[in-house]
């Protein structure tokens, strides 16, 4: 703002987030005000966590406030985890807490201070005559904000709520460290989340599923009942002490997001704009570091819109952030009864890394004698051997480490014939020498008329084998130990298509081919071709077309072979309820949905070598109303496995052209993750794969057992020979090609 102009502000809520910025405000000369329609004393909950970095920015801000709240904390670093009675306990995690309702105390005292207004057991008016009446109107009025209720044509929120249910209770008397506890019940899994938050109190919440809470009669208690069977449940935890609660209720979180969080000079702030699930900080955090943004922003900008601007561009990144690991984080806790069969460490390093915030090597960091137990109980050797240097054998092949090249189309092949030239040689060649222990082809089409677009490799001719036996030979012989995969696919529905830099899954402006598929649906309508719906015929000859390049593939010398059902092509078009409207035996449910991929599967595990193994990759969602379902993927991976597959590699969406994929790092892997802890199959994880950290968590976790790295494999061939170095890694798992051993560390840096 201009030097010397006073805002006139209005706060609506006096919780944290509204008072502090009433208090930041305030400190700069403006003349606010904050409505509360509670007393001075209501509060909702009891303790509060601030993390470090949250703490910084208010002693930056306000050394007051600060000096007030580090009189009040307690401070702890251990996370204790109790798995069927065993309790494990990992440190160095730094927690600090305090007491909700001194919090408020705080903050009363400091606005109160600095002239402050505050209007207690008084209701807001309506944000429309705030607006008319104040310069800044800022909403911090909770998670069911009339405020962006009556602005929601222009916010335009969307509230979206969990499958728990939980309730904030309080213990008199202090945990000594961050505790999970389960408690497997007749009725199913129930989780206690604790932490001290004064010498002589913890807050307890207690969460589980929505079908658990009914099954446990959860749903007819009061809040006294609730605490009494809440503490009857946890007991050892508790010591025998009861729980009280504080207007205390069974809740679903919700989830709120804002496509706008301003309008005009109104300005959504905490809750009101953003919510983020209990299991990975308080939402006081977020809204005391809104209050910070905030009150930055309108300090450093020359007039309101301005300042909401700067605010919103400044939040948005850090909320959309912490949302993601929020909603991984929820999303754990709501699958939890499919991780307690794990051994006990291996679920405590999966319950501290669920928000994928927290990594391998940010807890190695943090407590490594921790770590090191979880690495020896997976299986590494000694302290030098990361996991993903471990081998893992899917029948008569052993891989030597854990990362395999994922399948990524290249569109290289000269036009018409789909042999694979120098170009496929280098480009694979380069990977296997990279350190890999699988290396994949791109999709390799069955026949002419399954290609994606000129450009695909093939194998329905000899010609074509020969030249994928070149590769093969070259791989064995030039990097020993390296395993090369073959895709096998059918395009289905996308083919007959523009190569990818000439414009993705654009039809051929001439020479196009005809396309089929499960059923007459274009991948785009009104772009793409409209494919034939195969017949009888058509399907008997597309097996023979798979088992037939099976056979060539066995012939040219590959390792490994997978069978490409995922992203829309063929067989994915027959598993998604979304491209398969068949009537006959082939469409409806899974069951038959199912029947040709595995006739397929079928076919070529008939004719494929019985000592190498074969893997699946599958869509396991859609990303669009009505598609495949999360346990349409657990049933569909087991189908597979049941008839044989040996791993399930799990992709997700390029089903349909309108899908809304949440993308995010390893944004796939949770699905990956519950088809194998459903099915205890093998599963390769893929999706924004990008460091090495993240294939260690991933694997420690019980998440995958090996993790596809694409991109990053494009951008660094020796990505993984990179990775044993970056981690001082130097045995046979990732060895350095003998031409290659000179530069296995990396070359000094600086003036000599």
């Amino acid at each position: 703002m201009p030097a010397g102009s006073a805002l006139r502000v209005a706060v609506v809520g006096g919780g944290p987030g509204g008072l502090y910025a009433a208090a930041l405000l305030a400190r700069q000369g403006h003349t606010v005000e904050v409505w509360e329609r509670g007393a001075p004393e209501d509060t909702f909950g009891f303790g509060v966590v601030l993390s470090d970095e949250t703490l910084g920015g208010i002693e930056q801000a306000d050394t007051m406030v600060y000096a007030a709240l580090g009189a009040e904390f307690v401070r702890w670093d251990d996370i204790d985890i109790v798995h069927r009675g065993r309790l494990l306990t990992s440190g160095g995690h730094g927690f600090a807490a305090l007491g909700r309702r001194r919090l408020l105390e705080i903050l009363h005292e400091r606005c109160a201070g600095l002239g402050v207004r505050l209007r207690f057991r008084t209701p807001a008016p309506a944000a429309a005559v705030l607006a008319a009446s104040y310069d800044l109107v800022v909403a911090a009025d909770g998670v069911h904000s009339p405020t962006r209720q009556s602005g929601a044509a222009h916010f335009r929120p969307t509230l979206t709520s969990g499958h728990c249910r939980y309730i904030w209770l309080a213990a008199d008397f202090a945990f000594d460290a961050f505790r999970f506890e389960i408690a497997e019940t007749e009725h199913g899994v129930m989780q206690l989340h604790a932490y001290p938050y004064s010498a002589d109190a913890s807050t307890v919440i207690v969460e589980m599923h929505e079908t658990v809470w009914r099954a446990a009669g959860f749903d007819l208690c009061d809040e006294a009942e609730s605490a009494a069977r809440c503490a009857k449940i946890f007991g050892e935890a508790l010591r025998g002490r009861p729980l009280h609660g504080n207007r205390s209720a069974w809740t679903e979180f919700r989830t709120v997001t804002n496509e706008r969080w301003s309008h005009g000079n109104v300005v959504l702030l905490g809750d009101a704009a953003h919510t983020a699930h209990f299991s990975i900080g308080s939402g006081t955090k977020l809204a005391v570091e809104d209050a910070l943004a905030l009150a930055e922003a309108v300090a450093a900008e020359p007039d309101v819109p301005a300042a909401l601007a700067a605010y919103e561009a400044a939040r948005r990144p850090a909320v959309a952030s912490t949302q993601r690991a929020a909603a991984a984080s929820m999303r754990w806790f709501e699958e939890i009864a499919g991780y307690v069969d794990q051994p006990a460490r291996q679920f405590a390093f999966n319950l501290l890394t669920r928000s994928r915030r927290v990594t391998h090597d940010n807890l190695r960091l943090r407590d490594e004698r921790f770590t090191r137990a979880v690495e020896r109980d997976f299986g590494c050797p000694d302290e030098h051997t990361p996991p993903m240097f471990t081998p893992l054998k899917l029948r008569g092949l052993t891989l030597r480490n854990r990362v395999v090249v994922s399948p990524m189309d290249m569109y290289s092949a000269p036009d018409g014939d789909g042999i694979p030239g120098d170009f496929h040689l280098v480009h694979l060649g380069a990977r296997a020498l990279g350190g890999a222990a699988l290396v994949m082809t791109e999709m390799v089409c069955v026949s002419p008329e399954s290609r994606i677009t000129p450009g695909c490799t093939g194998l329905y001719t000899a010609g074509q084998a020969a030249a994928w036996t070149r590769i093969a030979d070259f791989v064995h012989t030039s990097a020993p130990g390296t395993a090369l995969g073959v895709q096998l696919g059918h395009s289905g529905a996308k083919g007959s298509t523009r190569r990818m830099w000439e414009g993705m899954d654009d039809p051929l402006p001439e020479g196009n081919w005809p396309v089929a598929a499960a059923s007459e649906l274009p991948y785009r309508p009104g772009v793409s071709a409209v494919p034939r719906a195969l017949t009888a015929a058509d399907l008997a000859s597309i097996r023979s077309d798979f088992a037939a390049a099976a056979v060539r593939a066995a012939g040219c010398g590959f390792d490994l072979l997978e069978l490409h059902c995922a992203h829309g092509y063929l067989l994915s078009g027959f598993l998604s309820p979304l491209t398969n409207h068949r009537t006959d035996a082939y469409g409806g449910p899974l069951e038959n949905r199912l029947r040709f991929p595995l006739e397929v599967f079928d076919a070529v595990r008939a004719v494929w070598p019985a000592d190498r193994p074969m893997t699946v990759r599958i869509s396991a969602t859609d990303w669009a109303p009505g598609g495949t379902s999360a346990q349409d993927a657990v049933d569909i991976a087991a189908a597979f496995a049941a008839h044989g597959a040996d791993a399930i590699d799990v992709s997700t969406g390029q089903v349909v052209a309108d899908e809304r994929p949440e993308y995010g790092r390893s944004y796939q892997t949770p699905y990956a993750d519950r088809i194998r802890n459903a099915l205890g199959v093998p599963v390769i994880a893929v999706g924004a794969i990008s460091s090495w950290d993240d294939v260690n968590s991933l694997l420690l976790a019980g998440r995958a057992d090996l993790c596809a790295v694409g991109r990053p494999h494009l951008y660094d061939p020796h990505w993984t020979l990179h990775a044993a170095a970056d981690q001082s890694y130097e045995g046979p798992a990732a060895p350095w090609p003998a031409p290659y051993r000179a530069g296995s560390r990396k070359p000094p840096t600086g003036r000599g």
